[in-house]
């Protein structure tokens, strides 16, 4: 091989591993986000299932329900138009309680369930997740939040 043709080479195989590594980072990104829905988009079926995500809104007065002598509970979630049930097992936030703001992490079942592996409250009474606020917001105006994996509009 002439000189040329081995810089050739050399070029040729730094560029596909860097198209490589750029692949696999971008595919690690994506796996890795965690998206927001609101109970009306989870309703809508608009959420995966099985997968990482979180949702967010006020708990429903009247809807928590705790099982004796354990720590699981669930509970309705509701952006004022629609509800989710969300159940968790573990400790929850000291500012948890009916009528809150809340935001939960985790994945939605088949069975159109919440299963939560983190609550996190909102921290005084003037605060509220921007996304549980956009939420509630466009769930009052009629409106919804556009989905993540929702096909572009074209």
């Amino acid at each position: 091989m002439t000189p040329r043709q081995n810089r050739m080479v050399f070029v040729a195989v730094v560029l596909a591993g860097v198209t490589l590594a750029t692949a696999l980072v971008i595919s690690a990104i994506g796996e890795n986000m965690l998206y927001f829905f609101s109970p009306s988009q989870i309703k809508a079926g608009e959420a995966p299932t099985g997968r990482s995500l979180r949702v967010g809104g006020l708990v429903v007065p009247g809807s928590v329900r705790r099982a004796d002598g354990s720590l699981a509970i669930s509970f309705d979630l509701t952006d004022q138009s629609e509800s989710v049930t969300v159940s968790y097992t573990g400790i929850l936030p000291d500012l948890f309680r009916e009528g809150q703001g809340i935001v939960a992490m985790g994945s939605l079942d088949e069975a159109g369930v919440f299963k939560a592996d983190e609550v996190l409250a909102k921290h005084d009474e003037n605060y509220m997740p921007p996304e549980v606020a956009e939420a509630l917001k466009m769930a009052e105006q009629g409106g919804k939040i556009v989905s993540p994996h929702a096909a572009p509009r074209r």
